[in-house]
Order: structure tokens, then sequence, then C-alpha cells
């Protein structure tokens, strides 16, 4: 049903955790699905020096918050707002059409994050 891209996020998350001392926190929830993801950054220079998630719902939307917190990291901030939920599915080699949910769930935390910085 998932690829093994999404399988290898869903397995071996990248960057679970918390940050102590984060810039920004953000958490936001699908409210058809009950989906919730949390992002931790801390940005330095102008750029995301550290990316953390956690995230309590379906395979894809863990995977998406793994895939986001590695494609964020050692970005440039101004360059962010550029990230969709498109380049999100990219990095998760596609989604189900009935998983796409998950993509706009971190592209919103990130919407989120962008808010506050």
């Amino acid at each position: 049903m998932y690829n093994s891209t999404i399988l290898n996020h869903f397995e071996k998350p990248r960057n679970a955790g918390e940050i102590s001392d984060a810039t920004a926190v953000a958490e936001v929830t699908n409210p058809a699905c009950g989906d919730i993801l949390k992002l931790w950054v801390r940005i330095e220079n102008g750029k995301v020096s550290e990316a953390k998630f956690k995230a309590s719902g379906c395979v894809p939307s863990i995977a998406c918050g793994s895939a986001l917190t590695e494609m964020i990291k050692g970005a440039l901030i101004a360059n962010l707002a550029e990230v969709g939920p498109s380049e999100i599915e990219r990095a998760v080699n596609g989604l189900p059409s009935a998983s796409r949910h998950a993509s706009k769930l971190a592209n919103d935390v990130l919407k989120a994050i962008l808010a506050q910085v």
C-alpha cells in the first residue's frame, strides 16, 4: 500500500523528538482525521540549524513529518515559504490519494513555524 520511502521514514523516523531551546514550536491538527504534527526548529544565522518533530497519526503523517525535517535542516528561512505539499509529497516518493492530507499537515505546521519567525 505504501512505497518503500514512506515505510522507511515511518519505521526509522529522522529527527524525532523535541528541542528544549527551540526558536519556534508549532502544532497542527487535521480536523478530519485527528492526526497531530508538532515541529520544533532552532534558527541560527537565518538558517534552520536543527529541526525535530513528533506526530500522532497515520503512517504517511509520520513519514511526512520525518521528511519535512530533513528538507528544512540547513535551509534558509527565506526559502522555506516555497515548500508546499507537493514538495513534501515528492520527498516521500509520492502518496496514495487518500493520504495526501499528510503532506498538507506537514506544510501547515511549516507555515505555522514561519508565522513565528
